[in-house]
């Protein structure tokens, strides 16, 4: 989860009375932590935030979105690049789940181009990631890094 991510729940969680962060499980991202680590890292980053709930889902964001009585799916575009995905995702998500409406929110400046992707290679050939993810995060990272060094 990098500072991107924390920077877009942090202002959903202020424009919305309740906000789950959902994890997906098994998800075609690769990833460096197990869905336990994330959810771990997700709770602790939106701690702070009351409103704020973690939970994992698994399968079709519709059926988690309908199960937990959602009515928006609030979506981060950093660039260009993203926007033709999200907004082919959202028009199919709208197909499948019409009362629910997928709203767009982009990033604050500092964290326009920051990427999970970018994050990984970086940290992973020995970078200073610091300024892109959360201390607990950064400490995770090298431990992991170090780990598969070994």
């Amino acid at each position: 989860m990098t500072l991107g991510h924390e920077d877009l729940m942090r202002r959903a969680a202020s424009l919305f009375d309740r906000l789950i962060l959902a994890v997906a499980v098994g998800h075609h991202k690769r990833t460096m932590f197990t869905i336990a680590e994330r959810l771990e890292i997700a709770q602790e980053i939106a701690a702070p935030y009351g409103n704020v709930e973690v939970t994992a889902f698994r399968g079709l964001l519709r059926d988690f979105v309908v199960d937990a009585g959602g009515k928006v799916v609030v979506r981060g575009l950093r660039a260009v690049s993203d926007f033709e995905y999200e907004f082919q995702m959202a028009g199919m998500n709208r197909q499948l789940m019409p009362e629910v409406e997928t709203v767009f929110m982009t990033p604050s400046d500092q964290f326009q181009f920051v990427s999970g992707t970018f994050v990984r290679e970086i940290a992973s050939l020995g970078g200073d990631v610091s300024k892109f993810v959360a201390p607990s995060v950064l400490r995770r990272l090298k431990e992991r890094i170090t780990q598969s060094d070994s």
